[in-house]
């Protein structure tokens, strides 16, 4: 079964996605040092008010919780300096063993897998993987999942692993599991922890791993990679031991402030725009996580919760934690966004890649205005297959 269509927006207090300016712009083209297994460390330079997680980043949709709270932004009078502080690397890349794809444009990518993939698997991209992993850990409160797990699982899978750096730190943490990442790409270390397996696989085929036989079932930023969200998460219930969760967590760039300090005709803005009409045409809407909920209910997962993180898009909060964030995420857009648009952007909507590269300037220009509250929704979603349940 095919993915649904999305709707014609996603609910926002900004505009809504629509067909993006590129279009008049454009014209169709013609017929590392090695990962420590350990959990991220904070930086010792922070300050004690740094060490304790926010509460103010957490929109609460599901119906037991509902808390709404906005980010405090701090006040600026100057940016002396801050270009430097931005570029700092919060997390080294993995150093891979295996290198295995097919070449486009100067980036590397997966050579398996039963549709085109439109992200790279090179280095620049593990780099960008491993940055994303310490900023939704620290977005979650220092945690690896948000969904509850028993005291000592047997068995836990990763789909779509990437460089592995979540699987690895759940092996140090669990090491009365065995844990599996999988992906479509062997590009994860060979020196990893005696409890972890990365196998190479397309998540999107049949599963072949045992019904009723794991204790958790995880699935991150799957971004421009799943064309039928309901297969997966049927498939994943019935490898599921009952009582076992499946949590699914991703980034919509539905980019939103709530003090409507972004402007709605920015780059910044199109770049989104941008990005749900090229998902939407390769049939992997980026509008999916906000129907993740409805998918788990439908395939009969019990007490599904769905949650909506703030990630600011730059330094702007007052609290020194959610700053942390901000700096990271300011540091994957200005640094590695252009790895998720450059083949799909030409390749999909036929678009002028000099245009795009003028509008990615502007954009990356914008989003160091720290008097642009602005912030990206990240939902994370998780549901309990019921006790006594047999696999369907």
């Amino acid at each position: 079964m095919a993915s649904q269509n999305p709707p014609e927006s996603p609910p926002s207090s900004q505009d809504s996605p629509t067909l993006p300016k590129y279009a008049a712009h454009s014209s169709p083209k013609n017929p590392s040092p090695k990962h420590s297994h350990s959990s991220p460390k904070k930086s010792p330079a922070q300050s004690p008010s740094e060490s304790s997680p926010p509460t103010e980043n957490v929109i609460e949709t599901d119906t037991s919780s509902t808390t709404n709270s906005n980010i405090e932004a701090d006040s600026w009078t100057d940016d002396q300096g801050y270009a430097e502080s931005t570029s700092t690397s919060y997390l080294t890349s993995i150093a891979s063993d295996i290198r295995r794809g097919i070449e486009d444009n100067g980036r590397i990518y997966a050579a398996y897998g039963i549709h085109k993939p439109w992200l790279p698997t090179d280095d620049l991209e593990l780099d960008r993987n491993d940055l994303q992993h310490y900023k939704f850990y620290l977005l979650m409160k220092e945690q690896f999942h948000l969904a509850p797990l028993v005291a000592n699982p047997h068995k836990i899978l990763d789909l779509g692993t990437g460089s592995g750096i979540w699987a690895m730190d759940m092996a140090d943490k669990y090491p009365s599991a065995q844990v599996i990442g999988v992906d479509t790409s062997p590009v994860q270390p060979s020196m990893v922890p005696s409890n972890l397996a990365f196998e190479l696989d397309d998540i999107e085929h049949d599963w072949l791993w045992p019904e009723n036989s794991f204790d958790f079932i995880h699935g991150r930023e799957l971004i421009m990679a799943i064309r039928d969200w309901p297969r997966l998460i049927h498939q994943a219930y019935s490898r599921l031991k009952p009582g076992a969760y499946l949590q699914l967590a991703g980034s919509v760039p539905d980019f939103r402030s709530d003090d409507s300090t972004l402007p709605h005709d920015s780059a910044y803005m199109e770049m989104g725009r941008i990005f749900f009409e090229m998902s939407t045409r390769a049939g992997v809407s980026g509008l999916e996580p906000l129907r993740w909920k409805q998918y788990l209910e439908d395939a009969g997962y019990e007490d599904v919760v769905e949650r909506v993180l703030k990630i600011p898009t730059n330094p702007w909060p007052r609290d020194p934690y959610q700053k942390r964030i901000g700096a990271l995420e300011l540091s994957h857009f200005r640094d590695t966004i252009a790895n998720v648009f450059a083949r799909g952007y030409e390749q999909i909507l036929g678009g002028d890649p000099t245009y795009f590269q003028v509008l990615l300037a502007k954009a990356r220009g914008e989003v160091l205005n720290r008097h642009m509250h602005s912030w990206v929704p990240f939902y994370v979603v998780y549901g309990r297959k019921p006790k006594g349940s047999a696999a369907a």
